[in-house]
């Protein structure tokens, strides 16, 4: 099932704006709204603009690393090779 994510970013550093990231499903649509703060997470369901769920970071973290599947991390493409010219001798 593939998800669209699309997100609202209003300044570099999060501050007193939350990011918003909307999170829609292929079959389902909206899925609901990811707002990220400095001081929270919270999930505002699809339908539903009263009854948000909060969470702080550190319940986020203790939740993610006790339910959620472990992956991989894909190694980043060091810039400077990727962009390097090749110089002629």
């Amino acid at each position: 099932m593939a998800h669209e994510v699309s997100a609202k970013i209003h300044t570099k550093v999060v501050a007193h704006k939350d990011l918003e990231v909307v999170v829609k499903s292929s079959s389902a649509g909206k899925l609901g709204t990811l707002l990220i703060s400095k001081g929270n997470i919270e999930w505002l369901p699809r339908g539903n603009s009263v009854n948000k769920k909060r969470m702080t970071w550190a319940a986020f973290a203790k939740l993610i690393e006790g339910q959620g599947k472990t992956a991989k991390v894909k190694k980043a493409v060091k810039k400077a090779a990727k962009n390097a010219v090749p110089t002629a001798k």
